[in-house]
């Protein structure tokens, strides 16, 4: 996923990170400003008092070079009550430093006249610790800016993100029945504007295409019915004349039952093509369907020497079209009585599941798991690759489930489930 988290995440984030990084400048600007400023003060320091005591050493030869808490200093060469000079800042160059004495750090200034060389130290202990605070002072500053900065934020965030969420909102209840909705009016002309118009342009394309494909559905309907209830009725004129050769009957009878069949299948797949099942009818008798099923294609047989058993060991009812129960049932059954040449097809009802097993030529391993893939025919296939696909969609959309085990040359076995899958 390209976008992980909300709208209002991102802009509250991305507005915390933007505060939090402009405090750390501006911490680390006061930083780096402060610890300049406090040693230019101590240089400040140290010159003034370099030139006091080269000014009272001038007029008394004798005096002493500072020595307080903050202060030391040396001179070389070194009179006998002088203090000695020590080894680690004896041979510093004229100028400033740093230089560590006894585990104190000092800065360091050294300078000469009239053949004395000078030495002055500054403790800057005291100043190292208010910069250690004045850091621990600035990194909670940090903290609390991107704290504050991330509520603040937040609250934004939901202000700025509401008319997205309101376009989002009036997108949702748009359904296909009430497709028009005048979006850009409503939302100015920026880039939610631009969005919206781009949302109404969306749904009124939509809608043209629900327009259409109602359009499409109903003509079909008609178109279909009318001629298949020609063929059913000439059918059933025929069927009336007795002196007519059983052959020629039993083909006329063959061509009303296609009729029907196809009046049914349009029936069941103008269903489909609903957004919802209505759910107001009776309970299908399953083993009716499945009884009448088997009769109508009992024909597929022919003179194989094939042994049909039927086993109905409950009678369940479901919720669903009957017509689009026939359709799963028939597709089963008629892959079963199509590719088996030989041996035994097994059909067996209970109370949960109905099961169609045969010794025909099976499913290559590799060909199993494509099967319920519209337009997908196997090699030995002999449908359009439509049949099994349309069966995965009425069992997706009743929740029941379909199976099939397969082995090349040793029969197929279809495992039909009604109960919903989270079962």
């Amino acid at each position: 996923m390209r976008f992980s988290r909300s709208l209002r995440t991102r802009v509250a984030a991305a507005f915390a990170a933007v505060g939090g990084g402009v405090s750390l400048i501006i911490a680390a600007g006061l930083y780096l400003g402060a610890r300049d400023a406090g040693e230019r003060m101590i240089d400040e320091t140290l010159n003034a008092e370099m030139q006091d005591y080269r000014a009272r050493r001038a007029r008394n030869p004798q005096s002493l070079p500072p020595a307080t808490a903050t202060l030391l200093g040396y001179v070389s060469p070194s009179g006998p009550a002088e203090p000695v000079l020590p080894e680690a800042i004896a041979h510093r160059p004229v100028g400033y430093g740093h230089v560590s004495l006894n585990g104190t750090s000092y800065r360091l200034s050294v300078s000469d006249q009239a053949g004395t060389r000078y030495y002055l130290l500054y403790n800057e202990t005291l100043f190292h610790e208010k910069q250690v605070r004045l850091a621990y002072f600035l990194a909670v500053f940090v903290a609390l800016m991107a704290m504050v900065s991330a509520g603040v934020a937040l609250w934004l965030a939901e202000r700025v993100i509401e008319p997205v969420k309101e376009l989002a909102r009036r997108v949702r209840e748009v359904n296909p029945d009430t497709p028009h909705a005048d979006l850009t009016a409503d939302f100015p002309q920026d880039e939610l504007g631009e969005l919206a118009h781009a949302f109404e342009q969306s749904l009124r394309r939509l809608a043209a295409f629900i327009d259409r494909e109602r359009a499409f559905t109903a003509d079909v309907s008609h178109e279909l019915r009318t001629p298949l209830a020609v063929i059913r009725g000439a059918a059933e004129v025929l069927l009336t004349d007795a002196t007519r050769p059983e052959k020629d009957r039993q083909r006329i009878v063959r061509i009303e039952r296609a009729a029907t069949d196809m009046a049914d299948l349009s029936t069941a797949l103008l269903a489909m093509a609903r957004e919802k099942d209505d759910g107001q009818r009776a309970p299908a008798d399953v083993a009716v369907l499945v009884e009448e099923t088997v009769n109508k294609h009992r024909h597929l047989l022919g003179a194989r020497p094939v042994r049909l058993a039927l086993e109905i060991l409950a009678r369940p009812s479901l919720a669903a079209d009957p017509n689009l129960l026939v359709i799963v049932i028939a597709n089963l059954v008629r892959n079963s009585f199509t590719y088996t040449e030989r041996g035994e097809v097994r059909i067996r009802l209970d109370d949960t599941s109905l099961t169609v097993s045969d010794t025909g030529v099976g499913i290559p391993h590799e060909a199993l798991g494509k099967v319920f893939q519209r337009l997908y025919r196997g090699e030995a296939s002999e449908g359009f690759g439509i049949g099994l696909s349309l069966v995965k969609k009425i069992c997706d959309r009743y929740g029941w489930s379909i199976t099939l085990a397969s082995e090349e040359g040793r029969g197929t076995e279809a495992l039909l489930n009604f109960r919903p899958e989270s079962d």
